[in-house]
């Protein structure tokens, strides 16, 4: 289910402040590309051993959340980094 445009509105990356925006289709799956092949770490650096069903992004494209049953995972060591 895609996140509702009230809770969009009020959630922020807890480390930068910067608005988010759900990740498109392709984006999650460019993303799940790289988590099978165990490329991909959260901020803390393990890596990201499952893949994402749903994801924010923050608007620079710096930082992703994953959303997990709904519910956005807003943890700054939780946040993947893109670069």
């Amino acid at each position: 289910m895609p996140i509702s445009e009230q809770l969009l509105e009020i959630l922020r990356c807890p480390a930068t402040k910067a608005p988010l925006r759900p990740l498109s289709e392709d984006e999650i799956s460019a993303l799940n590309a790289r988590v099978e092949n165990e490329e991909v770490k959260y901020q803390d650096g393990n890596v990201v051993d499952k893949p994402l069903a749903e994801g924010l992004i923050t608007e620079d494209g710096a930082t992703i959340y994953r959303i997990d049953e709904n519910i956005p995972v807003m943890l700054i060591e939780m946040g993947i980094p893109t670069g």
